[in-house]
């Protein structure tokens, strides 16, 4: 999976009410969350976005409260991944569950604002298109591929019937074939 974008560059600590404000959790509806995306640190920031652009942050990237409507706000602005030198655990889970890529990288320094990103999750190579620089991350995992071309967990889910799960997440009436499942 190949992402490319401008990037949008933040420091360390951008926490979730920096994301979306809490007077804004009234919708889980990602456009509209989007619209008032960062708007309490950068209020241009959604005006500035385009479809596929990329954040880029310092450390403890999405600290604070523990709503999922985070990532969403972000996807709802038009971000399509973020990278950041460290992640809270709780913005790391929720970004998984909406299917927003995010990646650790320690060299988010040499990244400037406006730069252009090309990102190979499978590979976890960072190519910034603006300084010729390449930077190594981990390889995003292939099941976390398929979660975030989904659209995130649950519709991951929806389209996966029990016998796609690895065997060992299975219950053992699954595997004796005495639960039906979605193929059934």
């Amino acid at each position: 999976m190949i992402i490319k974008g401008k990037v949008h560059k933040f420091g360390n600590d951008v926490n979730t009410d920096d994301i979306i404000a809490a007077k804004y959790l009234v919708s889980t509806d990602e456009k509209e969350l989007g619209r008032h995306c960062m708007e309490n640190i950068a209020p241009e920031f959604c005006s500035k976005v385009n479809k596929g652009d990329i954040i880029v942050a310092g450390k403890n990237f999405g600290c604070g409260s523990s709503r999922e409507h985070a990532p969403r706000a972000l996807k709802g602005c038009g971000i399509a991944a973020v990278i950041a030198r460290s992640f809270a655990g709780i913005f790391f889970r929720n970004s998984i569950n909406v299917g927003l890529p995010f990646l650790q990288l320690d060299e988010t320094e040499k990244i400037n604002d406006g730069d252009s990103l090309e990102i190979d999750l499978a590979g976890g190579i960072i190519k910034n298109l603006s300084q010729n620089q390449t930077y190594k991350t981990t390889p995003f995992p292939g099941f976390l591929q398929a979660i975030i071309k989904r659209g995130g967990l649950m519709n991951y889910i929806k389209n996966h019937s029990r016998r796609d799960c690895p065997r060992r997440y299975r219950t053992r009436l699954e595997i004796k074939g005495t639960v039906p499942t979605k193929r059934d």
